[in-house]
């Protein structure tokens, strides 16, 4: 075994590179090929060649590009410190490639980041370490003595299980007289040797010959091997067996069931007798004897086993034919082995990347994979597709060597991971298929922005909200991993001052949470804007903007404030004027104010507190304006004060109070001397006492006025009787002096009386005596045509005293008789009905149908007791009559009317 070992020179062990070349086929991915030559039988450790340099790789790229030898049995291996190809294993070539005389072992070398195969062939070449020998140590031979010279006899062949010159290369036959050595070239390509008989035997000189057969090899050394060959002769046997063919040739389908005969041999003798009885046997059996059966007698042949192509795909078989006498002969049996699709084709990954970046780009080597059919031509042509629908696709490179690329866009966040089904199928009738199924991991890359789950935010904060509590929270979401997905908040923009940013608001860079730093006002900041950034911790790191708007609401905080009326400089309220002459409805002024809040706190309406008189003025609810309720009486003051209070529209309500003073004057001028009589502002419970001190004045003086004027009346009356009576003879008593009345002026006399009323009862004053009874009623017109002046057409009436409709103050300021033709004919009517109840003599002091319905027309001042007939002294404007006439004119019905109007007065005196 020591001579096994030797190298056989050392050009031999040299490596041969024979040649490197490109897969013409695939233009992206070509793998180049290399081929190295080595004897077997190398020690382990020895360099088979420098991998490294020949790849074209850098020795220190080797441990991070993992190179490595992918083989389903690891003969070699690569050295990462220098790159050389090792022996890592037994080589024999014998036990490789059995009977072949071109040994190649395919390498698969792998190489990652980037991920690539290379294709190294491995010739291994044989070497002298085995022996030539014979499958018997001896064999025994019986010949006829009657074998004549130039017979041949068949031997065994020798094996040698090395090939090309180290194989078995001849025989040597030890000397002898009788035989020699003949060599035949047999159908397997082997030298079989022959036994050449030279001189007749003499079966009686010589019973039997012991010879030396010698197989020699073409080795350096050479080697050899020795069997014994023993001839024994025998008596004459005339003819050998022959049979039907020399050479049988058999086609059979593999996977037949055991027992299924093959075929059967025939073989004639044309002795008698035992010297004609055949029997068949294997010449050689090996591996024959384990795969098939032979009939001794019939020469049938059977298969022992089943027969698998993909162990051997042919079978050279020898029968020999010997009869009885001893005499033999021999065929040869081909037979080839039909190849049937019963191999499913198989897929084995070489190299799988263990994660993958959703960011590599379309055509990147995911995985390496081969596949390997067992079965023959189209048995064993594989095609691979995927099954699944999947952004990969399948890339054919060289010796049924594949690769599997991407062929779309990964996207980790729709499908982190990908089971990729590979079908390897045959071409087969009917096909074969094989699944193999390999799972993908999608890495993750920085490929998401943060996505906020509003698009923009509005946020409605009350003022004078704590400072430091929370507002408002955005939220953004990641769909990334890991640090990718990790979001921190901060506040890039506002429309605030940028120093000022930070004492208004901030935000909580892990949850979001907007934190308000001090209290709002809305009234200084109604609204800002804020643009919050939520960003990842990717590299480089990927941002979304948001902008938040926040509103300060309002809250009523805020009182209103007047604008008009201002106060003067000495802190007094300034006033306005007011044309006397002013209608209902004259706008006198406005009260302007103003409220910082906003919304209903900014809402607001104007009532009046006080005023001097409340029904004179009206205020706006919401406009402020002041305007005249109805036109300046004569009893009305010229100077008023209007006590007005604002309030906003508030929960609560605030409000704020401001003084009008307002002056009835046509002129500036007129307005001043009450502006300097205006008393200086006190407070409302000083104002209120003046104002009732002053109504009792006013009533004192009203109320002796009325006294006075009543006492006036009825002594004019009694001096106006007293004077009548004076002209006239006989009618004259005691009298006092007495004043005639003058008319000239044309107006109309009256008198007063006073009442003063009360809940409970009315009392009446009167200080004017009646007339006599005992005087009859005179007729007075004869008395008044004595002093009867034209009428004077300038009535002049005071404001309380002027006639018309109920409520009503129809008439100019100057007091001329009113043009309102309605209010003519009732002042008309009434005192025509009121002269007519005088001279009926049916008045009485009450001031029923005697008050000429004055009094319930114009208050209780008016009354027509003692007032004498003035009828014919009365002008009726628009008209030439007097009353007198006018009532003579009313078909005789003055009676009746002045008893209709005296019911009609009497009404109004209960009223």
């Amino acid at each position: 075994m020591g001579s096994r070992a030797k190298p056989r020179s050392s050009t031999r062990r040299q490596r041969q590179v024979l040649f490197p070349f490109l897969l013409p086929l695939f233009c992206g991915a070509l793998s180049q090929q290399i081929r190295y030559s080595l004897p077997e039988e190398m020690a382990t450790g020895s360099v088979v060649g420098d991998l490294a340099k020949d790849l074209g790789l850098r020795v220190r790229d080797l441990l991070t590009r993992n190179l490595r030898v992918s083989a389903e049995k690891q003969y070699f291996t690569v050295n990462t410190e220098n790159g050389n190809l090792l022996v890592s294993g037994r080589i024999d070539r014998e036990s490789l490639c059995p009977q072949n005389p071109e040994c190649v072992l395919p390498l698969e070398i792998v190489a990652e980041n980037p991920l690539n195969v290379f294709h190294v062939n491995v010739m291994i070449e044989d070497i002298n370490d085995n022996p030539p020998h014979f499958p018997q140590n001896s064999v025994v031979l019986q010949i006829n003595e009657l074998a004549i010279p130039g017979a041949r006899f068949g031997l065994e062949s020798a094996i040698d299980a090395d090939v090309g010159p180290n194989s078995l290369q001849g025989y040597q036959l030890s000397y002898n007289e009788h035989f020699s050595l003949m060599k035949k070239n047999k159908t397997e390509g082997k030298n079989a040797p022959e036994l050449l008989l030279e001189k007749p035997l003499d079966r009686e000189e010589q019973s039997s010959h012991l010879l030396v057969l010698t197989a020699v090899d073409g080795g350096d050394p050479v080697r050899t091997g020795t069997t014994q060959i023993r001839i024994e002769v025998t008596d004459a046997n005339d003819n050998p067996p022959v049979f039907s063919q020399d050479v049988y040739k058999v086609s059979l389908r593999e996977n037949l069931p055991s027992g299924t005969s093959v075929l059967k041999v025939t073989a004639t003798d044309q002795d008698e007798g035992i010297n004609a009885k055949i029997t068949y046997s294997f010449k050689i059996l090996g591996d024959v004897g384990n795969m098939f059966t032979l009939d001794h007698q019939s020469g049938e042949i059977k298969s022992k086993d089943p027969i698998d192509f993909e162990i051997s795909s042919s079978y050279t078989i020898s029968i020999e034919a010997k009869d009885g006498g001893g005499m033999a002969t021999e065929c040869k049996i081909i037979l080839e082995i039909l190849d049937e699709n019963d191999n499913a084709p198989e897929v084995v990954f070489t190299s799988v990347s263990s994660s993958i970046m959703e960011d590599a780009e379309p055509g990147t080597v995911i995985a390496l994979f081969k596949t390997h059919d067992k079965d023959s031509g189209e048995n064993g042509q594989v095609s691979c597709l995927i099954k699944e629908k999947v952004p990969f696709r399948i890339q054919s490179s060289a010796n049924n060597y594949y690769k599997l690329v991407t062929d779309g866009t990964l996207d980790r966040e729709q499908t982190s991971e990908y089971n990729v089904t590979i079908t390897a199928t045959d071409r087969g009738k009917p096909p074969l298929s094989s699944n193999r199924r390999v799972t993908l991991h999608i890495g993750d890359v920085n490929d998401n922005p943060p996505v906020f789950q509003q698009t923009a935010y509005l946020v409605h904060v009350p003022e004078n909200n704590p400072p430091g509590a929370s507002i408002t929270q955005v939220s953004a979401s990641d769909p990334d991993l890991g640090p990718n997905g990790l979001i921190s908040y901060s506040i890039v923009a506002s429309d605030l001052e940028p120093g000022a940013l930070s004492s208004y608001v901030s935000v909580n860079p892990q949850s979001g949470v907007v934190f308000a730093q001090r209290a709002f006002d809305h009234e200084h900041l109604r609204a800002f804007q804020l643009t919050l950034q939520a960003r990842d911790q990717g590299s480089p790191a990927l941002s979304t903007n948001v902008s938040l708007r926040v509103l300060v609401t309002d809250r009523n905080d805020n009182a209103p404030r007047v604008l008009y009326p201002a106060l003067g400089p000495d802190g007094s309220a300034l006033f306005d004027t007011v044309p006397r002459a002013a209608q209902p409805g004259y706008l006198v002024t406005k009260v302007v104010a103003v409220d910082a809040d906003s919304g209903h706190n900014a809402w607001l309406s104007y009532h009046v507190l006080q005023a001097s008189e409340p029904g004179l003025f009206s205020l706006g609810l919401r406009t402020g304006e002041v305007r005249t309720a109805r036109a300046l009486g004569d009893r009305d003051s010229t100077r008023q004060r209007l006590l007005v209070a604002v309030r906003d529209g508030g929960q609560p309500p605030l409000s704020a109070t401001a003084t009008l003073l307002l002056v009835f004057a046509d002129s500036l001028q007129e307005a001043l001397p009450d502006l300097s009589e205006r008393p200086t502002p006190s407070d409302p419970q000083a104002e209120l006492q003046f104002y009732l001190v002053v109504a009792l004045a006013l009533i004192s003086v009203l109320f002796l006025l009325a006294v006075i004027l009543a006492i006036a009346v009825h002594l004019r009356r009694s001096s106006s009787l007293a004077a009548w009576r004076c002209f006239q003879p006989g009618l004259c008593t005691k009298t006092g002096p007495g004043v005639s009345p003058n008319y000239n002026e044309g107006t109309l006399p009256y008198s007063y009386n006073l009442y003063v009323a009360s809940d409970s009862q009315e009392t009446r004053f009167n200080f004017l005596s009646g007339m006599p009874e005992t005087v009859p009623p005179q007729d007075l017109s004869h008395e008044a045509s004595l002093v009867q002046a034209p009428p004077n057409t300038d009535w002049r009436f005071s404001q309380a005293q002027r006639p018309g409709t109920s409520g009503s103050q129809n008439g100019d300021e100057t007091g001329t008789w009113p043009n309102n033709q309605f209010d003519t004919e009732m002042l008309q009517a009434m005192i025509l009905a009121s002269a007519s109840e005088a001279a009926d003599g049916s008045s009485t002091l009450g001031g029923g149908a005697g008050t000429m319905g004055l009094s319930a027309r114009y208050g209780p001042q008016f009354t027509l007791q003692h007032v004498p007939d003035y009828r014919q002294n009365v002008y009726i404007p628009g008209s030439n009559a007097t009353l007198t006439n006018a009532a003579g004119k009313r078909d005789g019905k003055a009676p009746a009317g002045g008893n209709g109007n005296k019911k009609k007065s009497g009404k109004k005196e209960k009223k």
